[in-house]
């Protein structure tokens, strides 16, 4: 039992030191380098010596990213909600790569906001998530896949524990279970043509994904916004716990998105990458247990999690 142990770790060893070539000449495209994973990335990779372009929301962001890092770092303005900002930055990069194609796509930017109970929401609440998280993805993808294949490299997407199972309301997870359909598809398909797909599916951490407004003020608001009968299906009191509940996860939440960071790396840099990355403890304990179990105990654990409605049953 050891000795397969052993075999085993010098095993994941080898691949995790199986090194691509010529890094130093290769390009990674980042989506979302404003902040968060797709900021440390970036810098990463710089460190690494490879060729960084990294696109970012704001003008501020993409000038305090020059500013931190080399020469090897290019930056560009990028809306993923919108056809002519991706087409631009679709020909910026192909301005960069030129006959040598685009290494890595990471397609990294993401929002997480608004997200509550479903019937809390509106088709608006949904869609502004959605058209980031999924469609901005998707679109993204499909303007830079014939630069991928030239060079025969990576995509690398952003999905969340919460795109193998739905603890929580809104457009996050349905946006996420959304990119696991669309990476696992393309990775087929592009099988043939030497392009690897990697999906990183990381726990819980701490980043700017859920916006600088206080969680009490930003539950009141939709509170506010619903009509009478439903509060009252609800009850103030379900209002009171379900806003601690999500304060407590929040606290938990895990700073060292390094683990995140050097998951996303490895897929780009690693000669044999992995399918599905899972950084973090929760993510390994919880979520993927959750996600294999039968589904009527995965929901009889997530709604001993919910408070009870004032109408239930």
């Amino acid at each position: 039992m050891a000795a397969l142990t052993d075999l085993s770790f010098m095993y994941r060893w080898f691949k995790n030191c199986n090194l691509v070539r010529n890094l130093s000449e290769k390009y990674v495209f980042i989506t979302g380098c404003d902040s968060g994973f797709g900021n440390l990335l970036a810098r990463q990779l710089v460190d690494r010596g490879m060729r960084v372009l990294a696109a970012c929301f704001s003008e501020e962001g993409a000038q305090k990213l020059l500013q931190d890092t080399s020469y090897r770092l290019q930056t560009t303005l990028l809306d993923v909600t919108k056809t002519e900002s991706i087409r631009a930055a679709a020909q910026w990069v192909r301005d960069q790569v030129g006959e040598q194609g685009l290494w890595a796509l990471v397609n990294n930017a993401g929002v997480g906001l608004p997200s509550g109970p479903n019937e809390w929401l509106t088709k608006e609440d949904f869609v502004k998530v959605i058209d980031v998280n999924l469609v901005g993805l998707i679109e993204v993808t499909l303007h830079m896949l014939p630069m991928v294949k030239k060079a025969r490299g990576r995509v690398v997407n952003m999905s969340s524990s919460g795109g193998r199972v739905a603890a929580i309301g809104g457009g996050y997870c349905v946006s996420k279970f959304g990119v696991e359909a669309f990476s696992d598809s393309i990775r087929r398909e592009l099988y043939y043509f030497g392009v690897k797909v990697s999906i990183i599916e990381p726990g819980n951490y701490r980043t700017s994904i859920l916006g600088k407004e206080k969680l009490e003020s930003r539950m009141q608001k939709l509170w506010g916004r619903l009509p009478q009968e439903t509060r009252d299906s609800y009850g103030e009191e379900y209002l009171r716990i379900y806003t601690e509940k999500l304060k407590n996860i929040m606290q938990l939440a895990d700073p060292k998105i390094t683990e995140v960071t050097n998951s996303m790396e490895h897929a780009i840099v690693s000669r044999s990458p992995r399918i599905r990355y899972n950084p973090g403890l929760d993510a390994k304990l919880l979520y993927l247990p959750l996600a294999k179990l039968p589904t009527p105990v995965t929901d009889f654990i997530l709604s001993r999690y919910l408070p009870r409605p004032a109408d239930s049953v």
